[in-house]
This record gives C-alpha cells, structure tokens and sequence, in this order.
C-alpha cells in the first residue's frame, strides 16, 4: 500500500528524472488524470501512459527545465502535493494532488488556479531515483 505522499513523490521523481519508470506501475487501472490548464479530463490508465510519455518527451527536446518540488497544501485540500516550475525554481505554474485508494493512484489533479500553486508551502526537496 502507498500513500498519498508516496503516489506523489513518484510524480515527482518522474518530472525531475523525466522517467515514468516508478509512476507507472502504481497507477490503478481506473486511473484518471485532470489539469486545470486542459478543458478534457484523461479518463484510463493507458490513455495517460501515453500521455506522460509523449510530455517527458517534449520537456526533454525543449531543453526548457521542469522541477517538480514535495510541498504541502494547508487549507482548502490539507495535504501532500508537488509543486512544478519551469524554466527557473522560483517560477511556479502549478501544483498536483494525488488520490490513493487500495494501494493504488487512482487520479492525479495538475491545479493551476484552485488551489493556486502559491499556497502551497515548499520544502526544498526534489526526488530523484
């Protein structure tokens, strides 16, 4: 079983190694994958492996850097999250939650205005593999 914190440090470790190696097998098979910034929600496990691994792609060939930072979310939804920037650390664009149920990631949220990714409060920790 993982938890919340650990669903989310996967996503993490895949943005900053840009490798979905350890996120993939902890996505439950009704996954589903939402952000704010996209008007359709991704609604199976597949459609999103396909998904990440044409971003990681992407963000590799731009050479533009994405770090993705553990944080925590203290009103609103109380809890885990990670918070991405890109181009430079101190550059915020957003930050994701994660739902775990039976030992499994079941969604991941990329929230870009609620809750706005300045409320969350960093850590300084960047996981890597």
């Amino acid at each position: 079983m993982i938890s919340q914190e650990q669903a989310l440090r996967a996503y993490a470790i895949t943005l900053n190694s840009l490798s979905a190696s350890e996120l993939v097998p902890l996505l439950a098979d009704d996954f589903r994958y939402s952000s704010q910034a996209v008007v359709s929600e991704i609604e199976s496990r597949h459609a999103f492996v396909d998904y990440i691994s044409t971003k990681l792609e992407a963000i590799r060939k731009s050479g533009v850097r994405v770090w993705a930072e553990m944080g925590q979310i203290q009103h609103g939804f109380p809890g885990p999250c990670v918070v991405i920037a890109q181009g430079k650390q101190e550059e915020i664009v957003a930050l994701v939650l994660a739902t775990v149920k039976n030992g499994k990631i079941t969604r991941l949220d990329m929230c870009t205005v609620a809750p706005h990714p300045s409320t969350a409060v960093r850590s300084g920790e960047y996981p890597s593999p």
